[in-house]
């Protein structure tokens, strides 16, 4: 399958997280492809939105990706030890993205992928792919990029809050973050929860 547009992306932030969610992730490793279902996804909508890393039209080196075509890895380092993946959306000079949160493993892994360090720790990615363009037209050629999968899978979508942000006040009640309700790969599914549905035979699912 070929890579996703970049007009999927060149839209609200908002838009892109729910769409995003049953999409696949790939990166391509010495080993070979790996590939995750996307089943968790936060919206950030700078400049406005508190709880943006671009929040007041700041632009750093770090977020300068941000500002420009959407369709780019945005990997940004935190806790001293997590990576975290997000697409940019929206336009040129409209720091928007979506953080994702979590994926289910498809091909080629077989590693923790339930939150956005664990996912990234998983695929291998890190700030290197930071500004990556997940877009890249030649197939082949492509470490990062992400694809609709041949056979999608019915998909339960639930809303909440966005996770870790309480410091944004009004902003960290706005019901962004989107989830796959029959995932067990969703961060916020119980341990207990998440073994039970793996050790079930057949697809697992969960209802969250």
């Amino acid at each position: 399958m070929p890579a996703l547009p970049r007009s999927f992306y060149a839209r609200n932030a908002v838009a892109v997280a729910k769409a995003l969610l049953g999409m696949h992730l790939l990166m391509r490793r010495p080993d070979g492809v790996a590939v995750g279902r996307i089943v968790e996804t936060e919206a950030y909508q700078g400049p406005q939105d508190l709880a943006a890393h671009s929040v007041g039209g700041r632009r750093t080196a770090r977020t300068e990706v941000m500002y420009g075509l959407a369709g780019h890895a945005y990997v940004y380092f935190i806790y001293g030890m997590w990576n975290c993946l997000n697409v940019v959306t929206a336009t040129a000079g409209k720091p928007h993205a979506v953080l994702l949160r979590a994926i289910e493993p498809v091909s080629g892994f077989d590693a923790p992928c339930w939150g956005p360090g664990l996912l990234c720790r998983a695929l291998g990615i890190d700030r290197r792919h930071s500004g990556l363009d997940l877009c890249e037209p030649q197939p082949g050629t492509q470490v990062l990029w992400l694809e609709a999968p041949r056979r999608p899978r019915p998909l339960r979508m639930g809303t909440s809050a966005r996770i870790g942000v309480d410091y944004a006040g009004d902003w960290a009640q706005r019901p962004w973050r989107f989830y796959d309700r029959d995932s067990p790969y969703v961060s916020t599914v119980s341990a207990a929860a998440r073994r039970r549905a793996l050790s079930a035979p057949g697809t697992p699912q969960i209802q969250v």
